[in-house]
């Protein structure tokens, strides 16, 4: 082979295992640069709470939404006609269909990985004490170039319907591509 030649499939070799080397991850995503961690949240029901209390939840950035400020959410919280406390994706709320909501068949510790698929996308899901809820934001735009959703796993701790509370653990694995719902940095 020609000098030249040699030079341009070293090159190529080069440039091909440097590619391979940054998406070595699953799936060839880039390595997740958030670790995940459990927080305690508390939410207010959309009607019959002041408009001052948050009632809806961002898994991007893991953010409580006042819904008279904002639209920009992926669930929010009410209590039904019945009596029933109800987490509500966007396409529940009016918005466009995107964030997605499933009960859980498996405890909060025992789910390690989101399911891309069974989500309820138009409906309240209703919920209760100790009931385990799986969610998938809207769709984002990644850093490299992937739109995909977000994932996240919640443990309802309490539900008052007297002052109209939610109180719940939630996981969000904010790392675009990544699916992993267990604490620290995400292998899936």
């Amino acid at each position: 082979m020609p000098p030249h030649h040699r030079f341009a499939a070293r090159a190529l070799a080069g440039a091909v295992l440097l590619a391979l080397a940054a998406c070595s991850e699953p799936l060839g995503l880039p390595p997740p640069v958030l670790s995940n961690v459990v927080d305690q949240i508390s939410l207010f029901a959309l009607e019959g709470t002041p408009l001052t209390t948050p009632s809806a939840y961002k898994l991007s950035g893991r953010q409580l939404v006042r819904t008279d400020q904002s639209a920009d959410f992926d669930f929010a919280f009410n209590i039904d006609a019945s009596n029933r406390p109800v987490l509500l994706p966007t396409g529940a709320v009016g918005l466009p269909q995107g964030s997605g909501i499933q009960v859980a068949t498996q405890g909060f510790d025992a789910l390690t990985v989101a399911p891309t698929g069974g989500y309820v996308l138009d409906q309240p899901v209703a919920v209760d004490v100790d009931v385990v809820a799986l969610v998938r934001s809207r769709t984002l735009g990644c850093s490299f170039g992937l739109s995909v959703p977000l994932y996240a796993k919640l443990h309802v701790l309490t539900v008052d319907l007297v002052a109209r509370r939610i109180d719940f653990e939630i996981l969000v694995d904010q790392n675009c591509g990544y699916r992993g719902l267990e604490t620290g940095f995400p292998l899936k």
